[in-house]
């Protein structure tokens, strides 16, 4: 059998490069996979050894081609290099959208308190919180990743709420006291317990992912955690102590707008109408809560957990086009492998040894007695090898028959047939029934329409075997006997890759490895292929002793997805429950505990259904914000419940207590509600989907939780009226 090159040189001929690409769509590894099947694309694999080069290793080549003339298209993607270019990406856009969201965020407080020198506060802050957690995490040895870059983006909001509070609440409170120091401490003292326990909180359900099975999730949640406490204490620290020091003139100038804004402001008439509408509009509020539930649990049900490294991007990004365009000519470009392994032949091998010694001994009755020389050869085929194969045996038995008389020789000759006929069992991808099922197997996932492609040992073993009967195409199969598999591979291994081979099948032939191309690296569609190969396997078993098993960066894509997913969720029922014994520890109240939760559930069901209706999937962003959601949702509910309960003690009457809550208190609350939501619209801009999500997100919380808390909570309070006052006037 003669070998040549598929290209010796680039062909200077249309001619010639339709023979090139006839001879490569000949080679079933080849066609759909180095020259797609409608002739108009080729494709250059480039293995790589560390996925943190690819996106270099990307952007050198796209430099190179744009040196190309003509009017030829190249593009380059991959997961490894949408990962690692997802990453890069992703520190550029937080230098530039975190500081616009800050930006945005800042003037939102100015345009409620029109004090710049009181706006800054907030603002350093949330860069001084950002700054200490990051250099903390960094300090300690832990690498910035694509999860922790996404701390400071979800600690700004975070940092700055309480702040806001205490903002608020001076500003409502100065025009009435009149003195800073006194007004500030009244303000801390009325809103330290309810801040407590929100910083409690929040960080709870970011601790929570400490239980979660992967490592950079833990760090993530541990460092917001970490934040979180530190904004607490910058808040009943730093704050206070910055507003005293402010000048008399912004000072002035704050009470003055808002004895304007409190008495005939935009919000503070809407929240009075919204105020008065709770108390007569109970009923129907509720009525509609249930039906929202109802139509949140049925988008709760439509949820699907999805997920596709390639789809954080902008449908108009290259690496997005590149995928496209090159899943429509070629078989896929998401690669994933399954593997057959033989289970461990040193039983075999052992079973074989003590064979052979049981037949040297039974010849030794007739013949020459080679017990001690058997022995002797298996001391020295053990000190060249470890016996991994028989290999090393059928070496040292040669050496025995080149130095054996008559009689020797012959025994040493039936030991050597022992050996041989072990050697090829042992060699389970050389054996034509082996092959023979990984054929069926490659077969039935091309018979699924999961799979673009699979190439395997099967398809050399067939290929070589139709060139060694002249081309024939009758001969594109399996030899019938280990012999004729051993011919074909030894053929294939005097040509010019002959290493090519073990990319395919390991070198002591006891495990193959079929690789599978796909056009889609969404996880759902990798675990229906898992699926089909889990009900082949259980329909037709593979050879005995032989374990199948999965592999490749696709595959290990759907094992992040379903432990994160896991770990999420047992984060987020864990954190639930903390923060249920929090409310109950705080309010000593099973009733107000319940209120408490109440936002909270109808927030998370209401963000989880929207995003089952709206066939939004559940990835990687929106699973790590499920922690974000606890925290905030219970924020406004604490402050809301601890005011009522504080304000309805002294006024012993619930309509003239709506009216003192839907002053400062929803004030305060519908501020920051809206600071945090319109703030963090800018990440919208982002090219990246992940941003869009943490933007749209944390908007759709805050709206979410700020008007179940204002309209809800009171709502359901007021119908519960006799039962609350009644617990507030006995405490």
């Amino acid at each position: 059998m003669r070998f040549g090159w598929l290209m010796e040189a680039p062909p200077g001929t249309p001619d010639g490069a339709r023979a090139v690409r006839e001879a490569a769509n000949r080679l079933p590894t080849l066609s759909g996979t180095l020259v797609s099947e409608d002739g108009r694309a080729t494709a250059i694999y480039v293995p790589i050894e560390r996925k943190r080069d690819s996106r270099r290793i990307a952007g050198e080549i796209e430099e190179f081609v744009e040196t190309f003339e003509g009017t030829e298209q190249y593009h380059v993607t991959g997961l490894p290099v949408a990962e690692d270019t997802f990453g890069v990406e992703m520190f550029r856009q937080m230098a530039i959208t975190a500081p616009l969201a800050g930006l945005i965020v800042f003037l939102l407080m100015w345009f409620f308190f029109r004090s710049l020198a009181l706006v800054a506060a907030p603002m350093i802050l949330a860069g001084v919180t950002v700054v200490a957690t990051m250099g903390l995490m960094v300090g300690l040895g832990f690498s910035v990743h694509i999860m922790s870059s996404m701390i400071p983006i979800f600690l700004m909001p975070i940092a700055v709420v309480d702040s806001v509070h205490i903002l608020s609440e001076f500003a409502d409170a100065y025009p009435r006291i009149g003195d800073r120091r006194e007004t500030i401490r009244k303000v801390v003292d009325d809103l330290y317990t309810p801040m407590l326990y929100t910083t409690l909180t929040s960080a709870a359900g970011f601790a929570s992912l400490a239980l979660a099975p992967i490592p950079p999730v833990r760090v993530f949640g541990i460092f917001v955690a970490i934040g979180i406490a530190t904004a607490f204490v910058l808040t009943i620290t730093f704050i206070p102590a910055y507003i005293v020091t402010l000048s008399e003139t912004s000072i002035e100038n704050l009470r003055t707008r808002n004895v304007s804004a409190k008495n005939t402001g935009l919000l503070a008439r809407m929240l009075g109408r919204v105020g008065s509408w709770t108390l007569v509009s109970s009923k129907s509020i509720v009525v509609v809560t249930v039906v929202v539930a109802a139509v949140s649990a049925v988008g709760i049900s439509r949820i699907q957990i999805n997920d596709n490294p390639v789809r954080w991007f902008r449908p108009s990004h290259k690496i997005r086009v590149a995928d496209r365009v090159l899943n429509e000519h070629f078989a896929g470009t998401y690669n994933a492998f399954l593997v057959l392994q033989a289970g461990d032949a040193s039983r075999d091998r052992e079973a074989l040894t003590t064979a052979v010694g049981a037949y040297i001994e039974a010849a030794a009755d007739q013949g020459p007695d080679l017990t001690g020389a058997w022995a002797e050869t298996i001391a020295n085929a053990a000190a060249v090898s470890d016996i991994e194969s028989v290999d090393a045996l059928v070496d040292q038995v040669f050496r025995r028959l080149d130095e054996a008389d008559d009689d020797a020789a012959d025994l040493w000759e039936g030991v050597l047939v022992l050996l041989e006929d072990a050697q090829s069992a042992l060699k389970v991808f050389q054996t034509p029934e082996a092959l023979g099922y990984l054929e069926d197997l490659q077969g039935a996932l091309a018979a699924s329409g999961l799979v673009g492609k699979s190439n395997g040992l099967t398809d050399i073993v067939k290929t070589v075997h139709r060139e060694l009967r002249e081309g024939d195409p009758e001969y594109l199969t399996i030899p019938a006997t280990s012999a004729g598999v051993a011919q074909t591979l030894l053929s294939y291994q005097s040509s010019h890759r002959p290493d090519d081979l073990w990319h395919f099948v390991t070198p002591d032939f006891r495990a193959a490895n079929i690789w599978l191309q796909l056009k889609s690296g969404d996880n759902q569609d990798m675990v229906l292929v898992t699926e089909a190969v889990d009900a082949y396997v259980a329909d037709h078993p593979p050879p005995e002793g032989v374990a199948v098993q999965w592999a490749g960066l696709t595959y290990l894509n759907v094992v992040w997805q379903q432990d994160m997913v896991s770990g999420m969720l047992n984060a987020l029922l864990g954190g639930f429950v903390i923060v249920f014994l929090m409310m109950l520890v705080l309010f000593r109240s099973l009733r107000f505990d319940a209120l408490a939760m109440l936002p909270l559930s109808v927030t998370i069901g209401f963000i989880y259904g929207m995003i089952g209706l709206a066939g939004k999937d559940y990835d990687m962003p929106v699973a790590v914000l499920s922690a974000l959601t606890l925290g905030l949702s219970v924020d406004f509910a604490i402050h809301f419940l601890q005011r009522a309960r504080t304000i309805q003690a002294e006024t012993r009457d619930w309509p003239a207590t709506v009216d003192r809550l839907f002053a400062e208190p929803a004030r305060a609350i519908t501020r920051n509600a809206i600071v945090i939501a319109v703030g963090f619209l800018p990440l919208l801009g982002s090219s990246l989907v992940p941003y869009q999500t943490v933007g749209l997100f944390l908007a759709a919380i805050m709206a979410a939780s700020a008007v179940v808390t204002l309209v809800l909570l009171p709502s359901v309070m007021n119908l519960m009226r006799t039962e609350v006052t009644k617990e507030i006037g006995d405490r």
